[in-house]
């Protein structure tokens, strides 16, 4: 619990700063924000208007605290376009984000865990070689691309699963994941090669330890050593990856949800940006930054249970 508290406490100054930050985007403007927004064509009343609306008139500590205000009652202010909620809008495209995020990141570790497994116990051996080459392809080929393949075969060809289009999971649980499928593969086909090479490599390091060969010493199975023994030590690095992974995913899966027009948190941050609607972009980012900083704690929880020791020497 008190490593928790603790964790909890150094997330507080690091907030702060995101919405600092996050906050400064509208100043960082050259110009006038309000003119930048509506254009040069804009009337003088109009940019009037919208200066009284953001608040550009007070002084720029009190903008800041009176946003601050605004985001800790869930107000992120109205969008430009159509003075809708920003926290209704991301609201309404932050679940298929969550959704294709998770799915993603399963896809990568039901792949990426035997794949690793098998070719750290079975070095220079051809299942390796094969381990490796699908990992260096994995990488290689560009995520939008293989999804325009699996569209061109499983829709067009096949016509087994829909080309695009999203369908809330609540609405329809098998249209839901026959719209989802394809677009999880795809990016996490890529996810997984990187975390196979994280876990082949940490696991060859560990393998290699005293106390495997002790364990092999006392007649333990080769499976059982591993899965007692080397995984648990080994996957320090591999949480650290994923960590790392997960936060792209949540503010990176624009050209996916592009490509199977998924309506999507990344989709609405850059047609908000397309569109000069500052304040969504705003609350988009703070509401993206927000979620790293959650994906972060989780993985430092995750360390204290892999690894006690870290916890005890107080993670730092």
């Amino acid at each position: 619990m008190a490593f928790l508290v603790r964790r909890l406490l150094l997330a507080i100054p690091v907030i702060l700063l995101v919405t600092v930050m996050v906050f400064s985007l509208l100043h960082m403007l050259p110009g006038d924000p309000a003119t930048v927004i509506l254009g040069q064509e804009a009337t003088p009343e109009a940019v009037a208007a919208l200066r009284e609306e953001l608040g550009l008139n007070k002084p720029i500590v009190i903008q800041y605290l009176d946003w601050l205000a605004g985001v800790l009652r869930g107000d992120l202010g109205r969008s430009l376009v159509d003075h809708t909620p920003v926290s209704e809008l991301i609201a309404q495209r932050l679940p298929a984000t969550l959704e294709l995020t998770v799915g993603t990141f399963i896809v990568a570790i039901l792949i990426a865990f035997p794949a690793g497994i098998i070719s750290a116990t079975r070095p220079g051996k051809w299942v390796d070689y094969g381990s490796t080459m699908f990992a260096l392809g994995g990488m290689s080929i560009p995520h939008f691309w293989l999804g325009m393949m699996f569209i061109v075969f499983f829709s067009v060809k096949l016509g087994w699963l829909p080309a695009s289009g999203y369908v809330p999971f609540a609405d329809d649980p098998a249209a839901n994941l026959a719209a989802m499928i394809m677009p999880m593969v795809a990016t996490g086909l890529r996810e997984s090669a990187i975390l196979m090479r994280m876990l082949r490599s940490s696991l060859l390091e560990v393998m290699h330890a005293d106390y495997i060969r002790t364990a092999y010493s006392k007649g333990l199975k080769e499976w059982a050593v591993i899965m007692r023994h080397a995984l648990k030590n080994a996957l320090v690095p591999v949480v650290t990856t994923s960590g790392l992974l997960v936060a792209g995913l949540l503010g990176g899966l624009v050209i996916t949800e592009s490509i199977f027009s998924i309506p999507g948190f990344g989709r609405l941050i850059v047609e908000s940006i397309f569109a000069r609607d500052y304040v969504t972009v705003q609350g988009a980012i703070l509401v993206s930054a927000l979620l790293v900083v959650v994906v972060n704690l989780l993985v430092d929880l995750l360390y204290a249970i892999i690894d006690p020791r870290i916890k005890v020497g107080k993670g730092v």
